[in-house]
């Protein structure tokens, strides 16, 4: 039976739109039937075909579809083959677009077309015998499992390991010589609540995989075990009474117990990956003090609106984005920026939502709260970079999909090749067994989530945050760090450092500039304003206002057009510029022209002077010391560019770039061969951003930058740059460690299990220990510091 999905569509004008949007749908493969509802903006689609070819079909045509992104808990996951069946059963879900499923976090970002039925995707994976869990479902649960000693997550370690002790005894005793065995009654009833007591969860989580018709860890751990204790069943039936029979329930014991003890460490490893991330949750303040009905009054934070006025006392955390009114005092933004030295915020200023007020009070007006907050969307993208899949993860994947039915043929193949090659069946079970346990599909799962959400967390502490995983593997291979000058690598506070008139006087030419310039948002157009306001100078009106990207602005008053803007748009309308005029060194120049009948002609020229950032220096030295040449494009004079250039030892500068080139001078890098991050902070950045292979936009720069880029800098602070950079490369370097590690126990521990050269209890060690280890590496990225040679 044909599927039915339904597609909110954006974009569509006219019954020309709909005849191209059911033409291009119809040509997905799968796709038996489409009808476009211009009225309802939606599509139905009737087939078999894939949410994102459908998507993919739509987009190229030239239209949006409106999709919906999930995060959900997952209940049951063991390993990798685990999380490929949850991941396998939700893509199969009509209208799912995508799934990506975090073992570490044990958690899964689904996207999904708008309006589809939420409850399809929990009966999807229930239906793989896991379970789907709102995503703050897992914590809450661990929580009410808390209190009851029976009911903690130890005692299922504590319980066996009385138990198999003593089982394992005898084999110490051996040793010294000594045999302290225990009847075979003794053994079958010490070794019988492992098995099927503390070892139930591998029996039911093993069946579960079976009816989704996929293979897990707990299969192979519920088989390899049963084959040991059933062996040692088999061999008490037939003794023949004389001496002691050689029964193994101390191997499906041990193998049982090591197991629940790797996985008690590997939960308890998994938590501290997330530290990072609940210590950002924790910053939320829960109460907050509100001004209402004439009186502060104490309101749940999560209440508050835009406009309110909240007032926040010495030690308390700031509730909400908002803006000072009244008071000033230092506040710690550290866990936020990772900045550790607290700033001074006074009237006018702006606070940071879970920022603390060290010690003075503070009132202050809401701006941003809820979802729109810093805070908020810091949450947002660490949660999405931990999520992401690297795109190593890819091979990773597909191993573990075949993973389990590789491991079953290999132990059947050492049991047939043991016994019949040698006629000691015993034997034979013992090393299938040995294959069957020290198999780690965890290892394999776990390599890459834990060293990316160790990473992330890691970077999100010192004020970096990396929006996909991808970031961090472009990361590890620039070679060419280009920056953009004003705001980046300067303070992007310019000063109105000269003003010389050629035409009128230096007051005329100040009044005129600061009339074009009087609604600016450019940092030189406020450098005007702000000179202008010192010396009390009053603006002109100006009519058809226009501002040239790039260029600068022009407007009309008192009856002629006026130019303001730079050499380049001077030259443009065939001006001569004295150059010799330009008395400040590196400045930033304007000119100021009126249009006349005769042409354009120079009225006055206006130097700029911004102060370069203490850190830059050391920023560029530390990139070069890494090995990477460092670059700076600007839209500036080239006196101004190349006085920064030698001021701070750059490898190359491109001036007077336009913003729409800024993106064409970074394709031209990368042409030349050269893998290149791009730091900028304005909308002119925003397209190279994108075009570079990685993007990193300081956070006090624009909306649009931050979007564009791929990592994110908390603070206007170059020398974040190389240590984003080392960081990445840290993070990368332990994906490659685990990834060793969870191969090589896997490709040296099979075979030799297979070859008899380990027994049940060294091999269900060995796969215990290979998941901790990759797990305890990952998180050794938590004590990362940085050292001021990298």
């Amino acid at each position: 039976m044909a599927n039915s999905m339904q597609l909110l569509i954006s974009g569509m004008g006219c019954a020309s739109c709909v005849g191209r949007i059911e033409k291009a749908l119809m040509q997905v493969e799968g796709v038996s039937q489409a009808q476009v509802n211009l009225a309802a903006e939606s599509a139905t689609v009737q087939g078999d075909a894939n949410a994102a070819a459908l998507i993919a079909a739509i987009d190229s045509a030239g239209y949006k579809v409106t999709t919906q992104t999930r995060q959900f808990g997952v209940g049951g996951m063991t390993c990798a083959s685990c999380a490929g069946t949850v991941e396998k059963a939700l893509k199969a879900v009509p209208g799912v677009v995508d799934a990506r499923v975090n073992l570490a976090s044990e958690q899964v970002n689904v996207e999904y077309l708008a309006g589809l039925d939420v409850a399809l995707l929990f009966f999807a994976v229930e239906q793989t015998g896991y379970q789907l869990l709102d995503a703050d479902e897992p914590s809450s649960m661990k929580a009410a499992s808390e209190p009851g000693f029976f009911q903690r997550d130890s005692w299922p370690v504590i319980g066996a390991s009385l138990l198999t002790l003593p089982l394992v005894l005898p084999m110490v005793g051996m040793l010294f010589g000594s045999d302290w065995m225990l009847p075979p009654l003794w053994q079958w009833l010490l070794a019988t609540p492992v098995q099927f007591y503390f070892g139930a969860r591998f029996y039911s989580a093993g069946w579960r995989a079976i009816k989704a018709g996929s293979g897990n860890m707990d299969l192979l751990v519920a088989i390899g075990t049963s084959a040991a204790y059933g062996l040692s069943l088999y061999l008490w039936s037939v003794f023949d009474g004389q001496g002691m029979p050689h029964l193994y329930f101390e191997s499906s014991a041990s193998v049982l117990t090591l197991v629940l003890l790797g996985k008690y460490l590997e939960r308890r490893a998994k938590r501290r990956t997330t530290d990072a991330l609940k210590a950002l949750e924790n910053l939320q303040p829960i109460e907050a003090r509100l001004w209402r009905d004439g009186s502060w009054q104490q309101v749940a934070a999560a209440s508050l609106k835009r406009g309110d006025k909240v007032k926040v006392l010495p030690g308390e955390r700031i509730p909400v984005d908002g803006e000072i009114q009244s008071g000033d005092s230092q506040v710690d933004e550290s866990m936020i920026s990772g900045e550790s030295v607290p700033l001074h915020k006074k009237e006018g200023d702006n606070a940071i939502g879970g920022s603390v007020n060290l010690d003075g009070v503070l009132e202050l007006v809401a701006t941003k709260v809820g979802a729109e907050s810093t805070l908020a969307k810091i949450i947002r993208l660490v949660e999405q970079a931990q999520g992401a899949k690297a795109p190593v993860q890819a091979l990773v994947d597909r191993i573990s999909a075949v993973f389990v039915p590789v491991v079953l043929l290999v132990a059947l193949v050492a049991l047939l090749g043991w016994g019949l090659g040698t006629g000691d069946w015993t034997v034979g079970i013992l090393n299938a067994v040995a294959v069957l346990v020290i198999a780690c599909p965890c290892a394999l799962g776990l390599a890459t989530p834990a060293a990316i959400m160790a990473g992330t967390g890691t970077a999100a502490k010192q004020g970096i945050l990396v929006k996909d995983a991808r970031a961090l593997e472009q990361a590890q291979r620039i070679d060419l760090v280009v920056f953009d000058k004003t705001g980046t690598l300067t303070e992007g506070k310019p000063q109105l450092s000269q003003l010389t008139a050629i035409q009128e006087s230096e007051l005329d030419i100040l009044q005129l500039a600061y009339s074009l310039q009087q609604n600016s948002e450019h940092p030189l157009g406020k450098a005007v304003v702000q000179k202008a306001e010192q010396q009390d100078v009053s603006a002109l009106a100006v009519e058809n206002f226009k501002v040239v990207a790039g260029k600068g602005v022009t407007g009309d008053m008192q009856g002629q057009t006026w130019l303001l803007g730079s050499s380049h748009w001077m030259r443009e309308h065939k001006l001569e510029l004295p150059m010799d005029k330009v008395s400040v060194a590196g400045a930033s120049i304007s000119w100021l022209a009126v249009i006349k009948d005769g042409g354009a002609e120079l009225v006055g020229l206006l130097c700029f002077s911004d102060t370069i950032k203490a850190s830059s220096k050391s920023a560029v030295t530390r990139l070069q010391r890494q090995g990477m040449k460092v670059a700076m494009l600007t839209g500036d004079s080239k006196a101004s560019a190349a006085q920064v250039a030698t001021e701070l030892g750059l490898d190359n500068v491109e001036a007077e770039v336009l913003p729409a080139d800024k993106a064409a001078w970074v394709k031209r890098y990368q042409q030349q061969g050269f893998k290149v991050a791009m730091v900028g902070d304005g909308i002119n950045d925003a397209p190279a951003l994108a075009q570079a292979d990685l993007g990193m936009a300081m956070a006090t720069g624009t909306e649009v930058a931050v979007s564009a880029s791929a990592m994110t800098l908390m603070r206007g602070e170059p020398n974040l740059v190389a240590t984003a950079l080392v960081l990445a490369r840290k993070t990368y370097q332990k994906i490659r460690q685990n990834l060793f590690w969870a191969f090589i126990f896997n490709v040296i521990g099979i075979p030799a299990a297979a070859l008899g050269y380990l027994n049940p209890i060294i091999a269900g060690a060995a796969m215990a220990s290979s998941s901790l280890l990759v797990v305890s590496n990952a998180l050794l990225l938590q004590r990362w510091r940085e050292k001021k040679h990298e």
